[in-house]
């Protein structure tokens, strides 16, 4: 399958030699049979049609979905236009993205940060996932999508993230705000890198604590390509 990845961000420079990009992080998690091209939407680089890959997965970012970028804009009209016509998944930033351009709210939780392993019920199974209850996967966000599209169902919900994993009516559209894509030793980087700049001491310690725990990353890993082999 020929994937299209739209990356809306990069981790730290330090931490991107070490562990790589976020397309490249996919395609370790998605394996050899996912054909991988990025597109940086921040600099412009926009497919030209939703037809120019067999599918789309929208990256994570350090932007805000309401932040007055330019490049943000345009990438929301192609989400519009592409939606239905190839498979699309989203993560983390890419989910909140998806749920804003198809008519959703995001905004700042007042609740503060997600960080290190955060486990998610499963509250409505979909025919791409296995039995699992629940899952746990990294996860780096503080902006929550708080009101969900036209024709979005819930898929993952949690205490913290109601809307953790959104599925939606044209059944060629998924998003979640977990990152599956982080090994645990990146995510403990970054929560190293942001320590007492984005996080303080004890948000951190509890972020890197919970990293150690059994995750189930490549679960969730093998469900988005059982998505997008069954979407396509």
């Amino acid at each position: 399958m020929k994937l299209g990845i739209l990356e809306t961000g990069a981790p730290p420079e330090k931490l991107r030699e070490q562990f790589g990009d976020y397309p490249s992080m996919f395609a370790s998690l998605l394996g050899e049979t996912v054909q991988v091209t990025a597109y940086d939407v921040t600099r412009g680089a926009l497919p030209k049609s939703a037809g120019e890959q067999q599918a789309w997965l929208v990256t994570g970012s350090a932007a805000g979905v309401y932040d007055p970028l330019p490049w943000i804009g345009p990438m929301m009209e192609f989400l519009r236009e592409a939606k239905g016509q190839a498979p699309m998944v989203g993560i983390c930033f890419g989910h909140q993205a998806m749920a804003q351009a198809f008519g959703g709210q995001v905004v700042k939780s007042p609740k503060g940060w997600a960080i290190g392993l955060n486990r998610y019920d499963v509250a409505e199974p979909e025919p791409w996932m296995d039995q699992a209850p629940t899952i746990a996967i990294p996860a780096s966000h503080q902006d929550q999508v708080v009101r969900l599209p036209p024709g979005a169902r819930v898929s993952l919900a949690s205490g913290f993230t109601p809307y953790a994993g959104l599925s939606y009516d044209d059944g060629r559209s998924i998003s979640f705000q977990g990152h599956p894509e982080f090994d645990p030793a990146y995510a403990a980087a970054l929560i190293q890198a942001r320590r007492g700049k984005t996080y303080d001491d004890e948000t951190a310690d509890a972020g890197l604590e919970s990293l150690s725990r059994p995750n189930d990353r490549q679960r969730v890993g093998d469900w988005i390509l059982k998505f997008l082999l069954q979407a396509g």
